[in-house]
This record gives structure tokens, C-alpha cells and sequence, in this order.
């Protein structure tokens, strides 16, 4: 990890679940595939940015493994990173288990992961931006970018919600979700609400173009997801 100035946000710290705490990383994959298709999703990603086989990619907030495992099929080499050392070390174990060889982990974050080797073709990130709050999610994408080799593919997936509607699509999220998992992923799902940095489409999108991105394709869910597919146009030094 790279040394931060004493006034930068600190990301290593939890909010919400905290996933330095082994009983919860255990827990999460069988909590989230309760109102997921982890592995289809994974599926949609590879699919949707064709990655080859000589392709090196970056994955920021790897949780538990699943994409990168699965990705590791299908190019050259997979950084995964993430800030809950715990969370990396059940992915190593994963990874293991599943006799893949070629994910470097790396114990950091957007804003403190310090990648030495050559830009990479593909960087992904989900459900993990939301974590800083939008003046350090300009930081970061503009780092993002620095990884990426000119005309690079970003992948971002999070929660971004519309501004018109809002609080409609927010309850009929959360009443949806009880019905589909229970009580308490609807909970855990309000406490992100309350206390994380999920933001508008249109602060996303702006911080997207000023980081030197363009928009390839977005695809907005119920008002509170959103999936972008960009490519880098604009080098920063």
C-alpha cells in the first residue's frame, strides 16, 4: 500500500458490516446468494468486456473471490484487491481450493493500493465505490485511470441512485428484498443507506467523464443500481 497523507480519507476503515471480523466473511457468500446470481453475474461482466486470454486485470474490492476466481479462467493474470485482509485471506483459501495460480493479492484500496507493474487492460469494481464519499471517488477513478493502458475497459457496478423517484425506488427496493432474503439483508441493506456514500447518476457520470472516461454503455435497475462499461480517453500524468 502506498503512504497517505495524514488529511486523506481512510478507507481501511469499516463501515457497516465489518469484514475484518472472520464469522462475517464466512457468512457473506451464502448471505448474498440469497438475492443473487454471484456466478451468472461474473458470467455477464466477462462476457460484456470480452476479456481475453492475454488480458491483465485489476479487481478492486474482490470480497470473497468469486470474480476473480472465475476470471482467472480466462486471462493472463488477476490482481484482487480489497481492504479486509480476512476477506483476502478466505480468497486465498478459495483460490486454493480451486487450484487457480495466476490472482496476485493485494492488501488495499482505491486510494491505497500501489500498482508497480505495467497499465493493465481491464480494471473492475463492484458494490465497492460506495464506500468513499464523492470528493475521494473522484480520487480514486482518476487513479484507476493512471492503471489502465490508453483505450482500457472500466467495469463499475454499484449502487447509484436516480434522482427522480428516489425515495419511491429506495422502499420499493428494500420491501423487495425482504420478501426475497429476509429481514435482514432489507436491514443491512437500510444501514448502507444511513451511513455509506452511495450517490446520483449524475454525480457518478460526472466524476466518470472528469477522471477521463467515456460512457461505452449503462444499464440502470429499479432506480437504484446502476452498471457502467467505459473505455479510457484521456491519459492523466
Amino acid at each position: 500500500m502506498k503512504r497517505s497523507p495524514t488529511w486523506q480519507y481512510d478507507e481501511m476503515k469499516h463501515v457497516g458490516k465489518d469484514y475484518n471480523n472472520i464469522s462475517e466473511v464466512e457468512a457473506y457468500d451464502v448471505r448474498h446468494s440469497k438475492f443473487r446470481d454471484v456466478k451468472k453475474e461474473n458470467e455477464l461482466i466477462l462476457n460484456t468486456l470480452s476479456v481475453q486470454k492475454h488480458d491483465v486485470i485489476i479487481e478492486f474490492g474482490a470480497e470473497t473471490g468469486s470474480f476473480a476466481i472465475q476470471a482467472a479462467r480466462s486471462c493472463s493474470k488477476i490482481y484482487a484487491v480489497d481492504v479486509s485482509q480476512a476477506m483476502l485471506d478466505y480468497a486465498k483459501n478459495k483460490a486454493i481450493s480451486n487450484e487457480t495460480t495466476n490472482i496476485v493479492f493485494c492488501h488495499g484500496g482505491f486510494l491505497t493500493y500501489s500498482h508497480d507493474e505495467g497499465p493493465v487492460d481491464i480494471i473492475v469494481t463492484s458494490t465497492a465505490l460506495h464506500h468513499l464519499p464523492d470528493i475521494w471517488k473522484a480520487v480514486a477513478l482518476r487513479r484507476m485511470n493512471c492503471m489502465l493502458k490508453k483505450g482500457g475497459k472500466l467495469f463499475l457496478s454499484d449502487v447509484v441512485f436516480s434522482y427522480d423517484n428516489y425515495e419511491e425506488n429506495i422502499t420499493r427496493w428494500l420491501a423487495r428484498l425482504e420478501d426475497i432474503a429476509g429481514r435482514e439483508i432489507a436491514r443491512d441493506v437500510e444501514m448502507h443507506i444511513k451511513k455509506e456514500y452511495s450517490t446520483f447518476t449524475w454525480i457518478m457520470e460526472g466524476l466518470l467523464d472528469k477522471a477521463g472516461f467515456e460512457i461505452d454503455n449503462v444499464t440502470y435497475h429499479e432506480g437504484v443500481l446502476a452498471k457502467y462499461v467505459c473505455t479510457k480517453i484521456t491519459d492523466f500524468a
